[in-house]
């Protein structure tokens, strides 16, 4: 009955701050991990534009920004071989057109693994584009895009990537937005190698906004994302090069049951009954672009794709 009356208001376009309340309080993904925010600089570390990157509030919040001269990223300090990893994200407002914040998974090397969130910028007004992709062994191609059913430039939103043996996962406070299950006994490919994560502020004006056509507005550098949520819901890897697969004894801990290891419980091999009413119901209003309905595009479907 609560799921059904949730519909209901996804369906009259109400959704939002109602889901938003409910699901950050654990009662859709059904979490009951809680933990208090931790700083920056126990979990992560600025990569680059050092001069372009901001602390506040003892180190719980980090401010990206952009400008001509650079932008800035940061990443974890430890790479993982499975976790959920959240971060809450503040996106740039205004004019941001070619403006690209990302906050995703990433191995290293040309075979690399990778999971992806891009928030697209937008002329004023306009609605951002949120895309994710997932790279496995170097190839990636799996371009997901929807715009999301509230404006993310004016408040902190919760975006996070369940990643387990059985299932990725990404999820828009805490409401599934897609789904890649694990194919690997056809042929599929499946992110395995150790991934560090990273969020970053960056300029993609050659492809972000109306496929580049779009430019950025330089008038309104700097541009700004702010980052909160610092905890790693992760299995360390403690194979020291991270451009091989992770270790088998490595392997086997992170896609391990213990207790510990909470997200590779059999609960989260996949999405509950009411997760998937949620996901069905997103993916009918808001997603715009699946590489799996792209025929123009591929000739033949890639495998993973329904058929």
């Amino acid at each position: 009955m609560f799921y059904t009356f949730l519909l209901s208001i996804m369906s009259s376009n109400l959704l939002l701050d109602f889901l938003f309340s409910f699901a950050l309080a654990g009662v859709v993904l059904g979490s009951t991990i809680s933990q208090e925010p931790i700083s920056f600089d126990q979990n992560y570390e600025v990569t680059w534009g050092g001069d372009h990157v901001l602390s506040f509030d003892q180190g719980r919040e980090v401010e990206l920004s952009m400008d001509r001269a650079s932008g800035s990223g940061f990443a974890s300090k430890s790479t993982y071989g499975s976790g959920f990893f959240r971060m809450k994200i503040k996106l740039p407002g205004r004019n941001s057109a070619g403006v690209v914040t990302a906050f995703y998974l990433s191995s290293s090397g040309s075979k690399h693994d990778e999971l992806d969130f891009e928030f697209l910028g937008n002329k004023e007004g306009k609605p951002y584009t949120l895309q994710t992709n997932v790279f496995a062994d170097g190839e990636g191609n799996r371009e997901q895009r929807l715009h999301l059913w509230f404006d993310p430039t004016k408040d902190f939103h919760s975006y996070g990537i369940l990643w387990n043996p059985y299932q990725v996962v990404f999820f828009v406070d805490e409401i599934p937005i897609r789904v890649f299950k694990n194919k690997s006994h056809n042929g599929v490919g499946y992110p395995t190698k150790a991934m560090r994560v990273i969020a970053s502020l960056w300029n993609g004006e050659d492809w972000a906004t109306d496929g580049g056509k779009t430019k950025i507005d330089w008038t309104y550098a700097p541009f700004t994302a702010q980052f909160q949520g610092f905890n790693a819901d992760g299995c360390p890897d403690y194979n020291s090069d991270e451009h091989k697969l992770i270790s088998d004894d490595d392997h086997d801990q992170c896609s391990s049951q213990k207790q510990i290891w909470w997200w590779n419980s059999d609960k989260y091999r996949t999405l509950n009954s009411d997760q998937q009413k949620l996901y069905q119901s997103v993916k009918e209003k808001y997603v715009n672009y699946d590489y799996c309905n792209d025929v123009s595009r591929f000739q033949v479907l890639p495998p993973e794709c329904p058929q």
